[in-house]
């Protein structure tokens, strides 16, 4: 074959096809290059930001930490009595000085300033870096002009790089060997058997070219190092970018500063099979146009590996695009269909999520319109998004095959009594592979855990037993690792800006008090919890939030404002004039709502934001806000962690402040008091996929049960202070 080949070919058309070989190899190499030389550029700036981490580290690190390198033969006392007490300390005295301390000699000198420089240089291998606007110094700032052309250069440009790797292995032996076939001199001096070689690897490389042609290989090659090599911008430029697009920045700097933690925080916890089958999922990203953190890799495969599954992690993470990653690849495979079901506050989230990160069709099966794009949707195919409660309407042919269902804020189907419960059981059941999307999945009782796994491995549901529970984490783990994965931002997400929560008390004003009192003896539980804003004008409560607000636009802070009513927003609002966006409420249309968080983002400076908890808390990114105000505490713990996640979420840039406004001898410090157990109790059963030993008969606390309890101690407590 080869040799017809070339009996066809002229010897230029055989240099010819050589030449474009080469200048395909050479094109591969340059763009490796230019890969490797960007980022080296981040590994650069990093050196200095790594050493200062490392530096701040020491400075808190004990001296006495130096025994454990020597395993403890140090003699530290003269160290102590020459005060210093840091390994900062004794890294930035010499040898010589150290030897001038009495009782230390020039081998323990040496000795102390080794074991010092080892923890020094460990400290800044594992240093983090975070990047943040309220530390943008110079060496902080190259690091974000480093990553920009990197960001830039789009997620497209390491794949065209691994690609471009791959064809320079394939093509450099070719061409080695093809050079007889095509040189005269060669051919005289190379024996037949090199001959029939050259030949042969002229024709593979004729098929390597046609192959590569059709695909546009050289014109995919050229313009990712032309978007590599566009010249540096100003640390201005560089900064707003990074502003708008902090998330990109943060999943290149986990890859290439090393960032993300341990394997067992990323992987959940899970039991090595089960990480083993995962790690064995291939992930098809043919179909995204985003950039996966490795957690988020790893959590797509898991649901891809796993088929039917709950996603619980903790809000911010970026579940949704987790979710995205394993529609695509199914697609890849040549899935043609896929259903997503949704509260209606998110519909518009799926959406924009969909188009701006995979190339996949969204369909809004939603509205007066949703027969029409259901119809669409069966016949193109692609990702029909449809709400929850419209979900039991859509008449889907048999025919169509589900290729996925996602169901998002699963947590609102885990009571089998409900319509939305027995109707997402339904589609679960005539549907392969289902993914469950829920930052909650246990509000108050294991039980509601279990009936979540019902919908997908009902097989599961025995062995996910009380007594599993009260065993301890590793039964518990074992019995729902099949189905089900946690990771919380503090274990992933390292280089999350911190959140700050403060309680604000405050006492009750005269009128205050007074409305209080009045709600008490009517035995009025929420009239109880808003009696601090019942009168606007003599309100601590109401004061307080305003000189918070009044604080954070001196800064130039977005504020966002939650209560759980809308009357205590409106007095909020009515404080605040015209710089309040909102309120969002569960009044408010989907559409209107995320318009409302539109505005309030692109909003110059400093804006505020009002949202009932229960509806802004859910679905909404808020991570232009860095200051949350809770205007009262919330009888589920879980909906202020909500609330509080959309603003410290992947892609924040800033430290966010969380206030709780709170009165003292009030509802708020009886609430406090009885949910926090319950609080404890949430964290420890379902924020890391596993519990701590506590007996799940003390989970329940219903709102009803809780507010009777609270009604009758503070009738007591005033009844009792009055006539004492």
């Amino acid at each position: 074959m080869a040799q017809e080949v070339l009996r066809g070919r002229s010897s230029a058309d055989s240099k010819e096809l050589l030449r474009n070989a080469y200048d395909l190899r050479d094109a591969a190499r340059t763009l490796v290059e230019d890969h490797r030389r960007a980022r080296v550029a981040v590994q650069e700036a990093l050196g200095p930001l790594r050493r200062r981490a490392a530096r701040e580290q020491l400075a808190s690190m004990p001296v006495a930490r130096l025994k454990d390198v020597t395993s403890g033969r140090l003699q530290l006392p003269a160290l102590e009595r020459a005060e210093i007490e840091t390994v900062l300390q004794v890294l930035d005295t010499t040898a010589y000085e150290l030897q001038c301390l009495p009782g230390i000699g020039p081998q323990t000198a040496n000795q102390i300033q080794a074991a010092a420089q080892q923890i020094a240089e460990a400290a800044e291998r594992v240093a983090s870096i975070r990047i943040g606007l309220d530390r943008s110094d110079a060496d902080t700032t190259g690091l974000v002009v480093a990553l920009h052309v990197l960001v830039n250069a789009g997620p497209d440009v390491p794949r065209a790089s691994e690609a471009a790797v791959e064809l320079d292995e394939r093509l450099s032996p070719l061409v080695a060997t093809a050079r007889p076939a095509v040189s005269w001199w060669r051919r005289l001096f190379s024996s037949r058997e090199r001959r029939e070689e050259a030949m042969g690897a002229l024709a593979e490389l004729t098929q390597v070219l046609r192959e590569e042609h059709a695909r546009g290989t050289s014109e995919i090659l050229a313009q990712a190092s032309v978007d590599l090599l566009r010249p540096r911008v100003s640390a201005d430029e560089a900064w707003i970018d990074f502003e708008l697009r902090a998330s990109d920045y943060y999943a290149l700097l986990a890859e290439l500063a090393s960032l993300d933690p341990e394997r067992d925080p990323g992987e959940g916890f899970l039991p090595d099979d089960i990480t083993r089958r995962v790690k064995a999922q291939v992930l098809d990203e043919t179909h995204l146009r985003v950039s996966l953190r490795g957690y988020q890799s790893f959590g797509a495969r898991f649901a891809l590996a796993q088929r039917r599954v709950v996603l619980g992690d903790e809000m911010g993470l970026g579940k949704t695009i987790q979710a995205i990653a394993a529609l695509a690849h199914l697609a890849a495979e040549g899935a043609t269909h896929f259903l997503v079901a949704c509260p209606a506050s998110v519909l518009i989230n799926w959406l924009r999520e969909i188009d701006a990160r995979s190339a996949l069709k969204a369909h809004p099966v939603h509205g007066s319109d949703r027969a029409g794009a259901l119809a669409d949707w069966v016949r193109e195919g692609g990702i029909a998004v449809t709400t929850l409660d419209v979900l039991h309407t859509l008449d889907v042919p048999r025919t169509v095959s589900i290729g996925m269902l996602v169901v998002d804020e699963a947590h609102f189907v885990k009571n089998p009594e409900t319509r939305r419960s027995r109707t997402v059981g339904a589609w679960c059941a005539r549907t392969e592979r289902v993914l469950f999307l829920t930052g909650t999945p246990m509000e108050n009782r294991v039980e509601e855990f279990r009936n979540l796994v019902a919908h997908l491995q009902p097989a599961l549901v025995p062995d996910i037993r009380r007594s599993d529970a009260a065993m301890g984490p590793r039964a518990f783990r074992a019995a729902v690792a099949p189905a089900y994965l946690r990771r919380n931002q503090l274990d992933v997400l390292v280089e999350l800006p911190e959140v700050v929560h403060v309680d604000e008390w405050e006492q009750f004003s005269h009128a205050d008090a007074a409305a209080y009192r009045r709600a008490v003896a009517s035995g009025n539980f929420m009239a109880m919890r808003n009696a601090a804003y019942a009168v606007p004008r003599k309100s601590a409560k109401l004061k307080r939030v305003v000189e918070l607000v009044e604080e954070a636009a001196a800064n130039e802070l977005k504020v966002v404002v939650f209560s759980f009513f809308r009357d205590v927003l409106g007095t909020v609002g009515g404080a605040l004039g015209e710089r309040a966006h909102g309120p969002i409420s569960g009044s408010v249309p989907p559409a209107a709502r995320q318009a409302m968080v539109d505005a309030f983002t692109d909003e110059p400076g400093h804006a505020v934001l009002l949202g009932q908890i229960q509806a802004g808390g859910t679905g909404l990114n808020l991570q232009a806000a860095s200051v949350v105000i809770i205007c009262e505490p919330q009888v589920k713990p879980t909906l202020e962690s909500q609330a509080v996640a959309r603003a410290h979420r992947m892609g924040q840039v800033r430290p966010v402040q969380v206030h709780r406004i709170l009165t003292t001898d009030s509802v708020d410090q009886r609430m406090l008091d009885l949910l926090q157990g319950k609080n404890a109790l949430f964290d420890a059963y379902a924020r890391r996929s596993d519990i701590a030993e506590a007996s799940p008969d003390a989970v329940d606390i219903s709102e009803q049960a809780l507010a009777r309890q609270i009604v009758e101690e503070e009738q007591l407590r005033l009844e009792t202070s009055r006539t004492g």
